[in-house]
């Protein structure tokens, strides 16, 4: 069951989403939810400010860095003053918790005593970021040690979930959150998987099918057998209008990934509705 929630929030329109995502959470969970602000050490000691301290000379460096930390944590302590504020009108029982790190690296860290961490598609940094999943984000679905739930730009509450599951070890971890996910908040749960071989694909299905039968929950099964499973996914997400997706995480190893692809990476990228990831 989930207790815990872990919000990462660093002031952007995708943070305030994936607030109101925990929040939401919290409240139909009955969880405690923690917001999290990491003063980003990058920011202080990244190579731009290096370069500038070889310039200027090192005291002033200091100086700089010294006043940049001041100003960041004030602005974290306000993004953190915010949270409470929303948090407490909802009548959310919440935390707050102030870092300083590389951010990734801090939420992963505090996700360790966390049942769900639930982040933002992209941060503060947006605009000058690659692609169409932040880097931090992308950072955290990699290391955390428990779930991940990515939110999408705009919030609304979740009534049509769908599973894609395809068998491994990862997606039947992603089902067993999936089924107790809806047997709590009483919701139905369609799944998917995405094979050309019927055979092997409706064997997929039925072993969906024979696990879930113990939850009391609706269930509606589909076996897709035309494009690859990335990008079917992602097709079906907006085709049957889900509002949430539960899905194993990366199952290939970083180098793989990278000459490859990764199924997980492009669902992300690419899917309408925000992303429940399980390793």
């Amino acid at each position: 069951m989930i207790k815990t929630i872990l919000v990462g929030l660093d002031g952007s329109e995708h943070a305030q989403t994936a607030r109101d995502y925990g929040l939401w959470l919290g409240r139909r969970l009955e969880a405690r939810v923690v917001g999290l602000h990491v003063v980003d050490i990058v920011s202080i000691e990244g190579s731009f400010f290096h370069d500038i301290s070889g310039s200027l000379g090192f005291e002033p460096y200091l100086d700089f860095s010294s006043k940049m930390r001041e100003v960041l944590h004030e602005r974290g302590k306000n993004i953190l003053d915010d949270f409470a504020a929303v948090a407490g009108a909802a009548g959310a029982r919440f935390d707050t918790q102030l870092a300083m790190g590389v951010v990734a690296n801090e939420i992963a860290e505090a996700a360790k005593t966390a049942d769900l961490v639930v982040i933002g598609h992209r941060g503060v940094n947006e605009k000058f970021s690659t692609g169409l999943l932040g880097s931090t984000a992308e950072s955290v679905t990699r290391k955390s040690p428990k779930p991940v739930f990515v939110s999408t730009t705009a919030f609304r509450e979740c009534a049509n979930p769908l599973l894609a599951y395809d068998g491994s070890q990862r997606a039947a971890a992603a089902m067993q959150s999936a089924a107790d996910f809806c047997t709590t908040l009483q919701l139905p749960l369609s799944v998917v998987t995405v094979n050309r071989d019927d055979k092997a694909g409706r064997k997929t299905l039925a072993e969906a099918e024979a696990y879930l039968r113990s939850y009391a929950i609706k269930t509606t099964f589909e076996l897709q057998q035309t494009g690859n499973a990335p990008e079917r996914i992602a097709n079906f997400i907006r085709e049957r209008q889900y509002d949430l997706l539960f899905i194993g995480a990366y199952g290939h190893s970083r180098i793989i990934e990278m000459v490859l692809g990764s199924t997980t990476e492009y669902v992300l990228r690419n899917a309408s509705c925000p992303v429940f990831l399980n390793r």
